[in-house]
């Protein structure tokens, strides 16, 4: 799959375990699998922005599970993603502007609300 950013990553995060799991994993990826990977995280953010539209808290056990969900997705598909980093990646979210436009764009607001309902999840994991 053709990214972007894939060389600002490796530069950043090259050195990281999580970055060399997520290269041995996504190695292997057909065509099919990319397909299936964007069907899952596109789904996955309109449930979160319909939760965010319809008024649904962020530390809401709903809002929470969506929030598990797309730790599982990313622990699934690309690298081990324990509560703390699931933490630093809701941070970056907001304040990385690119991917805040990238969930906002699914909703007005979605990179924060998606980032407190991480951090809500976390919490009630107890990490």
């Amino acid at each position: 799959m053709d990214n972007p950013y894939a060389e600002e990553a490796r530069e950043r995060w090259g050195q990281t375990p999580a970055y060399r799991q997520s290269e041995q994993r996504t190695a292997g990826y057909t065509e099919r699998d990319w397909t299936e990977i964007k069907a899952e995280s596109a789904a996955l953010n309109e449930r979160l922005a319909a939760a965010l539209r319809d008024g649904v808290a962020a530390d809401s056990p709903t809002a929470m599970d969506l929030a598990e969900e797309h730790r599982q997705q990313i622990h699934r598909r690309f690298y081990d993603c324990g509560y703390d980093m699931h933490r630093g990646l809701a941070d970056m979210y907001v304040a990385d502007d690119r991917f805040t436009a990238t969930y906002d764009a699914v909703r007005p607001g979605l990179a924060r609300y998606l980032r407190d309902a991480i951090h809500a999840n976390a919490d009630r994991a107890g990490d």
